[in-house]
């Protein structure tokens, strides 16, 4: 069975509930209107009932239920819209008197219902609403009082409300139906928008948005969610092309230099020295290479914001002391002086190999870019309920219009001006990347030919 589209089903359901609120409505009329034909009825009954039995009398020992001159001025024996029929028994519930209008025919007395009880019967196939009562004189019993008014008509104008109902009802349906649907077409005009345009999207084609409706409903805010959606898509798809082509163009650089310096050393016969000079040359490209890869798998691994962080208690100045062994003979060959100044014991909560990381890439940073013979300073302060390490140099500095680029993967500032600096602009966008994911404040100050500070900001771990 085909499914009904979206739009059919908000009018089918539009419709139900429509449909059970005028079936309430329709039912209620059919009610008040026949509740109102009876109570007319019933009333007009009951004041038939308080006539006869005035009209009760004794003369000369006699009971005189009605005079014949009385029954001829009434219109029981005329054509009425609702004729009144009336019926006199005794104890033995044998007729004693009757309305003409009765002619041959009489009212039944019902054992099973109660004096004075208003209730529907039938007299020659027509539907009566009848009443019946005891006759007393002086306390006395003498008989039964029977009553009854015509149904016919009343029965015909509530058929005739009823099959008025009935007609109407699907009628009306129907209408709502297709009014529902235009609406409901109408109203997830956006909905369709948005369908059309994700058809016309495709990883080559990102530019495409939903034309947002004009009434600023769910519908407005869907389509605006999803354009925010399309473009931070736009902007990661575009983020890793320009990531593919630089990751490549880094990888295939060092992969050139050795293969050409291998096939150069192939050519021809050399000296001992000189295969040993460019075999060393190829190790130190390898190594460069493999140092690419590290950070490029440790990019990877930690791009995703879901990335699980184990978090501890770490020994900051510890952390720091531990990062500065790793980096000892590269800081000794360049004849630097590392100053660590930590007044006091600082503790922080956070991921330890994360946190080392961020020390090692900017502490290996300051090291490779600070001049021989130089200062670094590592700084550790408390601050309001922050830990603050301040790693200050005195390198070759970072123009300033290149502060927010150097965040940037395989970004490096006036990298051709300093070749024999080995380097793959990572390791400032890993440390971004890390901090954003441990919520510790990163900034960076750096001026040309003075030097660079880095601030991180961590979290103090309240021992309590």
């Amino acid at each position: 069975m085909k499914a009904l589209s979206f739009k059919n089903r908000i009018a089918l359901n539009y419709i139900v509930g429509t449909g059970l609120l005028v079936l309430v409505v329709f039912s209620a009329i059919y009610f008040i209107v026949k509740l109102t034909v009876y109570n007319h009825i019933d009333e007009n009954l009951n004041i038939e009932i308080q006539d006869h039995l005035k009209e009760i009398r004794i003369e000369n020992g006699h009971v005189i239920l009605m005079d014949a001159e009385e029954w001829e001025e009434r219109e029981h024996n005329s054509v009425d819209v609702n004729p009144v029929f009336v019926q006199f028994l005794d104890l033995n519930k044998k007729i004693i008197e009757k309305s003409p209008n009765l002619k041959n025919e009489k009212l039944v007395f019902h054992e099973n219902k109660d004096h004075f009880q208003l209730f529907d019967t039938k007299l020659l196939g027509n539907k009566i609403r009848q009443i019946q009562v005891p006759l007393h004189i002086e306390s006395k019993k003498i008989g039964y009082l029977i009553i009854a008014m015509s149904l016919s008509d009343s029965s015909k104008v509530l058929d005739n409300l009823l099959d008025t109902l009935m007609i109407a009802f699907p009628f009306i349906l129907f209408i709502l139906f297709f009014l529902a649907r235009f609406y409901a077409g109408r109203s997830i005009k956006p909905i369709n928008d948005i369908i059309h345009t994700s058809k016309a999207i495709t990883k080559d084609s990102l530019k495409t948005r939903i034309p947002l409706p004009k009434t600023r409903d769910e519908l407005f805010v869907l389509s605006k969610t999803i354009n925010n959606l399309l473009n931070r898509i736009e902007d990661a798809i575009e983020r890793e092309k320009q990531f593919t082509s630089d990751a490549s163009h880094e990888l295939r650089t060092p992969l050139t230099v050795i293969k050409g310096t291998l096939e150069v050393l192939i050519r021809k016969p050399r000296e001992s020295k000189e295969y040993e000079e460019k075999i060393t040359y190829c190790i130190n490209e390898v190594d460069h290479l493999n140092s690419l890869v590290d950070q490029l798998l440790l990019m990877a691994r930690f791009e995703n914001e879901k990335q699980n962080v184990n978090k501890e208690i770490i020994y900051l100045n510890a952390a720091v002391l531990d990062v500065l062994k790793l980096n000892a003979d590269k800081i000794n060959a360049r004849n630097i002086n590392m100053m660590l100044e930590a007044p006091e014991e600082f503790y922080i909560y956070s991921d330890t190999y994360l946190v080392i990381t961020i020390l090692r890439n900017i502490i290996s940073n300051a090291v490779k870019y600070s001049k021989a013979d130089s200062e670094i300073k590592i700084l550790l302060a408390r601050e309001n309920q922050n830990i603050i390490c301040t790693v200050s140099d005195h390198g070759i500095g970072i123009a300033k219009k290149d502060l927010n680029s150097i965040l940037n993967p395989f970004f490096r500032s006036e990298s051709l001006s300093h070749a024999e600096i080995k380097g793959t602009g990572l390791g400032l966008f890993i440390v971004k990347r890390m901090t954003d994911l441990l919520h510790i404040k990163f900034k960076i100050e750096s001026e040309i030919n003075k030097g660079t500070t880095v601030l991180l900001a961590f979290e103090e771990y309240n021992k309590e």
